[in-house]
């Protein structure tokens, strides 16, 4: 258990709680791990205050983040070879192609939610 300090402030001490740093400090955490730390703090308070304290929030986004972009790649191939979509639209019509990448895109965007972010 990781002990707390607290700082003043006015009549109250408040505690100095932070993200751990020490978890793959290059690590620049995306668009799926702020999607699951604000779960978290929105609604498994809990669990969030238990991971803060124990100092494995970070590890959990960071893991989180990982897995959803291997998850993306992954998908996003899958989807692609059972609805190939030809290249050549992407020149003779490219608003069609785009809508239809944009399409498998937040299709398996909303499995990797359902799966990985708010669970």
């Amino acid at each position: 258990m990781v002990e707390i300090t607290y700082h003043k402030e006015g009549d109250y001490l408040i505690p100095d709680l932070y993200l751990e740093k020490n978890y793959k400090n290059n690590y620049q955490i995306g668009k799926y791990g702020h999607l699951r730390l604000e779960y978290l703090k929105n609604y498994k308070k809990a669990e969030y205050s238990i991971m803060l304290l124990d100092g494995t929030l970070r590890k959990h986004i960071v893991d989180t983040d990982i897995q959803a972009k291997e998850r993306l790649e992954i998908l996003m191939k899958q989807m692609l070879e059972k609805n190939p979509i030809d290249e050549n639209l992407k020149d003779t019509d490219p608003l069609k192609w785009a809508g239809l990448m944009n399409n498998y895109k937040y299709s398996v965007e909303e499995i990797i939610c359902s799966e990985l972010i708010y669970c």
